[in-house]
């Protein structure tokens, strides 16, 4: 049996409510998850997170979610991606707040040659994104935080991957619009 189709098979007892292949499930990904995670801590100054922390901290917040449940090896990947970027946010916003002084946390993608951003910067611009086309925002969550290819998005959303590119070069347009002329907090 592949690994793909075991996951499937895991994925699937899970959602049956077995507790154990959801544990097996998350110990076979969380190779994958860590690699993710280190990638969006790699630009960042004095983190109190660690990789390990940060897969963590998604984990637990996709398991106590009582959304959308994974249908595949890249959906849950996604999902988790979400889970890593919304961390990452909040911890950027508390450093934000605190008065001590600080450094600006950036994300350091994979996509586009390994370009930097102001997280806190991009998580606005990501907010209002979402609220002129979600699945847009969704489309750039999944690349730049869960690092994940066309193909793989393709997988999850059922988009053929010439509308996926299309629309990756309107979200990339307007996300640098977006960044250029950033809105104060959202």
């Amino acid at each position: 049996m592949g690994l793909t189709q075991n996951t499937q098979v895991l994925l699937h007892r899970w959602q049956e409510g077995e507790d154990a292949a959801r544990d097996l499930l998350i110990a076979r990904l969380h190779p994958e998850l860590s690699q993710i995670a280190a990638a969006k801590l790699r630009g960042e100054r004095n983190s109190s997170l660690s990789t390990g922390d940060l897969v963590n901290e998604a984990v637990i917040k996709f398991l106590g979610s009582t959304g959308e449940s994974p249908n595949n090896r890249a959906h849950f990947v996604a999902l988790a991606a979400r889970m890593m970027r919304n961390i990452l946010a909040d911890h950027a916003r508390s450093k934000g707040r605190a008065k001590r002084r600080h450094h600006k946390v950036e994300l350091c993608t994979r996509v586009e040659g390994g370009k930097r951003f102001d997280l806190h910067l991009l998580e606005s611009a990501l907010v209002r994104l979402g609220v002129i086309d979600a699945e847009m925002m969704e489309l750039v969550e999944m690349r730049y935080f869960g690092g994940m290819t066309i193909a793989d998005i393709s997988e999850v959303t059922g988009w053929s991957e010439p509308t996926l590119k299309r629309r990756w070069h309107t979200a990339r347009v307007w996300l640098a619009d977006a960044l250029a002329n950033p809105i104060d907090d959202v």
